[in-house]
């Protein structure tokens, strides 16, 4: 069995998001299992030099783009057991650090998902390599079914060739006017009804409509995105094609985040040998300027600082948290203005007990996850979330609300077998009571010492999630 995984990112070339770890590692997990998996996605100007040096040209071809006829260069990179394909056109992909955001995505996107299916004949003539199953992934890969089905199913090479499609993250659908059908995505009028969604261009939809299964990274989140609430428009579309929708969880890569060998952190350690936590507690300390207090529970948050995160949450209770115990704060991200702005204020109401750093610093997140004795992550949507899991793989108890693959892999320790706090409603009152609970169980030095080892030893490899996705590329190739 041969997978093709499309994503506009992947790990370790070009990271954005969530999407980047998942293409970086779960296609190294069915390698494993002996799936044959390769990579496909844009090389970006952006990649480093040290890799692009290492990259072997194969090919170059011309692909349509609507009326436009364009370059695309396809060059090689073998790492861990896995082959990249890296798809090469300056005009849209040297565009300097930023992967999205740019006027003409659309077309750029367009041009990725042509291209991926117009190099699948000269790879099979370089290698024999033909992809069973392509996996595509998010809005910039959703024309990938439908060119599939419009454009090549006819021909004899393509046919059988199946497609799944992966939501990551419903609310970013791809959306632009009907104007730009034909110009941009060279669709005929008669084929609209694939694409259009409430009045204009929708690629997401194109994907749930033309691919033969569609998944989501957690099986809370499937169900979830069949209600308003969490669909961003999108459920009426779904609840017609649930039939192919399924949700598998995500998993973390557990050789990269391993607090038994981690570089990044103070002193190394595991659920056998915790000690040098507590070593990593004392560095974070004094790393962010925090009073050197072992004793009083440390609260950690890495994440982008925007609303569907939880914070208008936070913000409304952690004052309050703050001045009714001895708690301290971390927090690492950036984002919006407003959360930026509070917390560095609340670092200045409350000294030497809350350290911020409004930026993105892989290294200090490490130091975070390792130095905090509790995570906190109360979002109002949770597609799946990695953060909870490398916070278990590091020993940091999560605080979480009861959403999407928050509900899937945390656990409420209140019936002295789960691995976290956690809270259902969306609601500043029940975050504080969880936040509460959670002080409460660290006070209790005995109990907290067995909470901390069975985060520890909480497994949230890709091996059970690999083995998942296998079965679903199985069925559809019966």
């Amino acid at each position: 069995m041969k997978i093709l995984f499309a994503a506009s990112e992947a790990l370790p070339f070009k990271a954005s998001g969530g999407l980047a770890e998942v293409a970086g590692s779960l296609p190294q997990a069915l390698r494993r299992r002996l799936v044959g998996a390769r990579v496909v996605m844009p090389l970006y100007d952006s990649i480093p030099q040290e890799m692009r040096d290492n990259l072997t040209f194969l090919t170059h071809i011309v692909v349509p783009v609507a009326w436009r006829r364009q370059y695309c260069g396809v060059f090689e990179a073998r790492l861990n057991g896995v082959v990249y394909y890296l798809l090469d056109n300056q005009y849209y992909f040297k565009r300097g650090s930023r992967i999205y955001g740019h006027h003409d995505d659309a077309e750029r996107f367009a041009f990725f998902s042509r291209a991926i299916l117009e190099i699948l004949p000269h790879l099979a003539e370089l290698d024999g390599y033909r992809p069973d199953v392509i996996h595509c992934n998010d809005w910039q890969t959703a024309l990938v079914p439908v060119y599939l089905r419009l454009f090549y199913a006819k021909e004899a090479f393509y046919q059988n060739i199946k497609t799944l499609f992966t939501i990551h993250n419903i609310e970013y659908q791809g959306k632009y006017g009907m104007y730009i059908l034909g110009d941009v995505f060279g669709l005929d009028e008669r084929h609209s009804s694939l694409v259009e969604y409430e009045g204009c261009v929708n690629l997401m939809k194109g994907g749930i409509e033309c691919a033969d299964a569609v998944s989501t990274v957690s099986p809370s989140y499937a169900g979830e995105i069949l209600s308003p609430w969490y669909s961003h428009g999108l459920d009426s579309i779904l609840k017609l094609r649930r039939d192919k929708l399924s949700g598998i969880l995500n998993g973390i890569d557990t050789l990269g985040y391993d607090p038994a060998n981690d570089k990044a952190i103070a002193a190394n350690y595991s659920a056998e040998e915790p000690a040098g936590k507590s070593i990593c507690k004392a560095d974070l300390h004094e790393n962010l300027d925090l009073e050197q207090n072992l004793r009083a529970p440390l609260i950690g948050i890495v994440s982008r600082l925007a609303g569907h995160k939880g914070l208008d949450l936070i913000t409304a209770k952690i004052d309050e948290l703050l001045a009714g115990s001895d708690a301290q704060l971390v927090v690492l991200g950036t984002g919006e203005y407003q959360y930026e702005q509070f917390f560095r204020k609340l670092a200045k109401r409350f000294p030497g007990r809350v350290g911020v750093k409004i930026d993105f610093v892989p290294a200090l997140s490490r130091q975070i996850y390792a130095g905090c004795d509790l995570f906190l992550m109360p979002s109002k949507s949770e597609p799946c979330g990695l953060s909870q899991m490398i916070a278990l793989r590091y020993g940091a108890v999560p605080i979480v609300r009861e959403t999407g693959g928050l509900r899937d892999s945390i656990q409420d320790s209140g019936d002295g077998l789960g691995n976290g706090f956690t809270f259902a409603g969306y609601d500043a009152g029940q975050l504080l009571h969880a936040m509460r609970r959670a002080l409460q169980g660290y006070a209790d030095e005995a109990g907290w010492q067995l909470l901390v080892k069975r985060a520890l030893e909480c497994d949230f490899s890709w091996g059970k999630s690999a083995g998942a996705y296998i079965k679903l590329y199985k069925s559809l190739l019966k």
